[in-house]
């Protein structure tokens, strides 16, 4: 009896290994899809944060070549004006100066001494500028590429979980027959409304059915902030590439105040959508996912801006 209870511990039945159900599959994929959208908007934020260092750095560009040639042309001067002097001095000048005629002459080495400390001080000027300048830029240049690397550390982190999600949508293939949704184009009515406001809203309506495409602003597919910055820019607006600058850049509103072509956040700033009216957004979900239109509480907003 012994015996027979002890291999009964130690042989126990084989358990088969459970598959995901579609419920879990479905939880995991959005788990991941949020995490990486969040990466996607890290990544699109160092962006635009690079692109506007590499405008500095031109603009500072730009300044230098003319001031460059203003240095050269003022150390033209003072070296004229260097020669001029020296040719002034010696026997003539110890000559002059005993002559009880030679005011005149006096007063025009005054006049070219006083035209050198002139043109010292522009030089000195110009210099210290140049080296500001110069000083400016090779800070700027530090910062770009400290940005570029952060760029190439976030690629490789969205590489990371891309892989990730790849394998979870072959488990939703597996599940479903199809990796992501086939998106279809808006059929209904477009809400008349005036103004830009109504020009974005009629871009967004527009992008419905498009797919979501990572740090893309169209007009094949959109991210989050992508759709958002590429409704406005349809009407005229500039609106940076990342739900938590466009937020810094919009006028603050509640919830009551919601109106047509305002932007709605979400997930701690890590998503962002366009209002369409009738308590509805429109906006680009995550990887898989198509442009949709959706109720404003989709997610529990984090608040409420309009373009300005």
């Amino acid at each position: 009896m012994l015996t027979g209870v002890t291999i009964g511990l130690v042989v126990p039945a084989t358990v088969a290994s459970a598959q995901p159900t579609v419920s879990e599959l479905t939880q995991q994929i959005n788990k991941e899809s949020t995490e990486l959208a969040k990466v996607v908007e890290s990544y699109n934020r160092l962006n635009e944060e690079t692109k506007a260092t590499r405008a500095a750095i031109e603009e500072i560009d730009t300044k230098l070549g003319p001031l460059r040639a203003e240095l050269s042309q003022a150390e033209i001067e003072v070296g004229q004006i260097a020669v001029t002097a020296y040719k002034s001095g010696g026997m003539s000048t110890a000559s002059a100066l005993l002559d009880g005629t030679s005011d005149t002459f006096v007063h025009r080495l005054d006049t070219l001494d006083h035209l050198a400390r002139d043109r010292q001080q522009r030089l000195t000027d110009f210099t210290s500028t140049q080296a500001t300048y110069l000083a400016e830029q090779e800070k700027l240049q530090a910062a770009l590429t400290k940005q570029e690397a952060q760029v190439t550390e976030l690629s490789e982190r969205k590489k990371a979980i891309e892989e990730d999600i790849d394998e979870l949508y072959a488990k939703r293939e597996r599940a479903y027959g199809a990796a992501t949704e086939t998106g279809s184009s808006y059929t209904g009515t477009v809400p008349s409304i005036s103004g830009a406001a109504g020009v974005a809203v009629e871009f967004a309506y527009g992008a419905i059915g498009k797919p979501y495409v990572w740090a893309s602003s169209g007009p094949n597919g959109y991210d989050c902030s992508g759709l958002t910055l590429a409704a406005w820019r349809k009407a005229g607006k500039s609106l940076p590439h990342n739900a938590a600058m466009q937020w810094d850049v919009v006028a603050k509103i509640n919830r009551g105040s919601l109106q047509p072509g305002d932007l709605v956040f979400y997930n701690g700033l890590a998503h962002v959508a366009l209002y369409v009216g009738n308590g509805k957004v429109i906006h680009a979900p995550t990887f898989g996912r198509s442009v949709e239109l959706a109720s404003v509480d989709m997610m529990t907003p984090y608040g409420y801006g309009r373009v300005r």
